[in-house]
């Protein structure tokens, strides 16, 4: 599994969004040059954030973009999930493959579907508000 630059960069801004408080519209030029990501492409990421409902964004004078629930409630298996066709940790176990023709026999599948269950259950239990403290004991487990 190797993750997408659109996935690292969509939980830097949403990490960034954590930062402020949750009324505050984050201006997107803001956002980039903080982040050090291109407009344009940050662009790109917010859409998909916003069409899926973890952000709000809002044009205009004051516009910008905000989280809209705490940080707390965000999962990061969740954000990758929009971002990354697939976490899964060979070709064989990714959305819409085809089956391996060796599948039925193959000794390393169930190792390989394990791997991909500690990598979700992992993703799905480590939120925005954990990645806001790095001495969390998420980490140091």
């Amino acid at each position: 599994m190797l993750i997408s630059t659109k996935g690292r960069y969509a939980l830097r801004v949403m990490v960034e969004l954590a930062g402020f408080e949750k009324e505050v519209y984050v201006p997107l030029k803001q956002i980039a040059d903080r982040q050090n990501i291109s407009e344009k492409y940050l662009e790109s990421i917010l859409v998909i954030l916003t069409k899926a409902g973890m952000i709000d964004g809002l044009r205009g004078r004051n516009g910008g973009y905000r989280l809209n629930r705490d940080a707390s409630q965000y999962h990061i298996g969740e954000i990758l999930r929009l971002t990354e066709p697939s976490l899964a940790p060979v070709a064989c176990l990714s959305c819409g493959s085809n089956p391996c023709e060796n599948a039925s026999s193959c000794k390393t599948l169930p190792m390989w579907k394990k791997l991909q269950t500690l990598i979700g259950e992992y993703l799905d239990s480590v939120s925005l508000a954990d990645l806001l403290e790095p001495g969390s004991p998420k980490f140091l487990e």
